[in-house]
């Protein structure tokens, strides 16, 4: 598969399950309407667990632009990849929210909320205050990074002459990077939705905005910045990190 095709697959596969999830539990009359936050977290650490199988092999399964510019800024990564694939990601975090408003429409209609409608497309803070908001996005995605430089150094080595094994989520492993997503839901995801990822976050909530959603209110774009600044300040932060200590 080509690794560009591939970041678009895993990353609306990504958003079509975590954003799945989310309106099963928000929107009205779904089976699982009221599930909870354990709910929601472990269906994001699924939802990541399947985009990185489908395509790990692929792109190394970065599926959020925040993790490609990391690795590059790690030398870990080619800063001529970084364009197209933080373009197929975008596309696919659109496509896979426009999957999921066709799939849960007549729940939609059915709710009057506009925030849970639009939670269902992007993350909004618990307790709006940028600053805090900024720092628990910059926080969350500097784990995530981390994790995946620290598994990329010990785990993917190559021999003389071999093709490379792409770098990315893929790095963990499926299993243990679906784990690693549900820990930082659980722990750090209370305040902000953790989106670590402006393809998860931006490109919803760009589709939130052109879909003819029943009664959607406001798209939050006072709010948008946050999470792509954060993940992308925060995996910088990762990057600098791990070269310090591999130096």
């Amino acid at each position: 598969m080509n690794a560009f095709f591939a970041e678009f697959v895993g990353t609306a596969i990504l958003v079509l399950l975590g954003n799945g999830v989310v309106a099963n539990v928000v929107l009205e009359r779904t089976k699982g309407q009221n599930s909870g936050w354990i709910v929601i977290t472990a269906g994001w650490g699924l939802a990541v667990y399947v985009a990185v199988v489908c395509v790990g092999e692929a792109s190394g399964a970065h599926i959020n632009p925040a993790v490609s510019i990391s690795l590059a800024l790690a030398g870990e990564f080619s800063w001529a990849l970084v364009p197209g694939y933080v373009v197929a990601q975008m596309a696919g975090g659109f496509t896979g929210a426009v999957l999921v408003y066709v799939f849960y429409r007549s729940h939609y209609e059915a709710t009057a909320d506009t925030r849970a409608k639009l939670a269902t497309f992007c993350t909004a803070p618990a307790i709006p205050s940028p600053l805090s908001n900024l720092f628990s996005e910059v926080v969350g995605t500097f784990v995530l990074v981390l994790t995946v430089l620290l598994a990329a150094g010990a785990t993917l080595t190559t021999t003389e002459g071999a093709a490379p094994t792409p770098i990315g989520l893929g790095a963990l492993g499926g299993l243990p990077v679906g784990l690693l997503v549900l820990a930082i839901g659980l722990s750090l995801g209370g305040t902000t939705g953790y989106a670590i990822n402006p393809a998860r976050d931006l490109a919803p909530r760009l589709a939130h905005a052109v879909l003819a959603v029943p009664g959607k209110g406001d798209s939050d774009w006072n709010y948008s910045w946050i999470p792509v600044v954060g993940p992308v300040v925060g995996g910088a932060l990762a990057a600098l990190a791990y070269r310090i200590a591999v130096a």
